[in-house]
């Protein structure tokens, strides 16, 4: 029976490749790539030739079946790379390797570079405990979710990739519904025109927008959120918090409720309830 290794490849930079992934991806049988032609940019860099197939997220389903049969029954050792740093993260592979592990197959990693790791570690930001979501998503109702996972996590930062076109407008909107947060940006990690900002979101916002070419490169970016402090876990009712906002901040009830919608983790229904509830009280 063959093997399938899982092997990582460069993000950006052709010279972050080691010794063992070369020689794996020379000795294999296949190898399964995103984009034949972006991989090939890798391999004939380093003189590499073998047979490409193309694995993706269209056709992973499909080709998974035939390709645990090639390494069963035709003890072909395969190898499974992705455009950039390591399969199966934000990448497709998943469905390849549960398949193998499902027949008994050995899975192989041979580890490499990765977007997610190269961006915290050169953050600035706390890294002890994150949680990696992939590309920020589109839909509005899965954003919700995902702010709301945020204000009530006990974990503190959050890595996510974002398209150069969306960059912004993501930001902006993180901005809108999250108080108090540093953010990391990574633009084009381990190349030539590699560029990090950091900060609090206002002032990365500013120098996004100042930089013309912001809408360029591909993006990792990191937030922190600010640290919850023990006295503010004490469970006070909403309509003690809509009423001390009000008096704090001489607000209207609208103002506060607003206030409090995008501070807290209180669904808007419950928010909006204490506010009739104080109404009801005070005339």
């Amino acid at each position: 029976m063959g093997k399938l290794f899982i092997v990582g490849t460069p993000i950006g930079n052709l010279n972050d490749v080691t010794k063992r992934q070369l020689e794996t991806l020379e000795n294999v049988d296949i190898i399964l790539c995103e984009d034949t032609r972006h991989s090939l940019k890798l391999l004939n860099f380093y003189k590499i030739k073998n047979k490409l197939i193309s694995y993706h997220k269209f056709n992973e389903k499909e080709k998974s079946p035939y390709l645990i049969d090639e390494i069963i029954k035709n003890n072909k050792n395969i190898a499974l790379i992705t455009d950039a740093g390591m399969p199966c993260i934000s990448d497709p592979g998943y469905i390849l390797v549960k398949q193998a592990r499902e027949n008994n197959i050995e899975v192989i990693g041979v580890g490499g570079i990765s977007a997610v790791t190269t961006a915290l570690s050169i953050s600035g930001l706390d890294t002890k405990n994150f949680s990696f979501y992939g590309f920020f998503p589109r839909e509005n109702k899965t954003k919700k979710r995902i702010i709301k996972e945020i204000k009530q996590s006990l974990i503190k930062v959050f890595v996510f990739y974002e398209s150069p076109k969306r960059l912004i407008d993501t930001l902006e909107f993180l901005k809108e519904k999250l108080v108090n947060f540093n953010i990391c940006v990574c633009s084009d990690l381990t190349k030539l025109h590699e560029k990090v900002y950091y900060g609090n979101i206002n002032k990365v916002l500013e120098e996004l927008k100042d930089n013309s070419k912001s809408e360029l490169g591909e993006y990792t970016f990191i937030i922190e959120k600010e640290e919850i402090e023990e006295k503010e876990e004490i469970n006070y009712s909403i309509e003690a918090l809509l009423i001390d906002i009000i008096i704090k901040n001489n607000l209207s009830m609208k103002e506060a409720v607003d206030k409090l919608n995008k501070e807290t983790s209180f669904s808007k229904k419950d928010i909006y309830n204490a506010s009739l509830n104080i109404k009801k009280i005070i005339g």
